[in-house]
């Protein structure tokens, strides 16, 4: 099964957009994917200081 994913807008400045267009190209990653890889690295790091997240399904997908 594919996974799902939510479509969002996001905002960089300039510099910020140009340093992971680069950052991207050398880990030969589109752009939303090398954003993606950053935020699961995060949360994961974030999850091993604070423990872990739990959500309900009506977290992860609400009506």
């Amino acid at each position: 099964m594919a996974d799902v994913k939510v479509p969002f807008s996001l905002r960089l400045t300039p510099a910020d957009h140009a340093k992971i267009k680069l950052i991207s190209q050398k880990e030969n990653r589109s752009i939303a994917n090398m954003i993606e890889t950053l935020v699961k690295r995060e949360i994961e790091r974030y999850e091993k200081e604070n423990g872990e997240i739990e959500l309900t399904e009506e977290e992860i997908y609400p009506e």
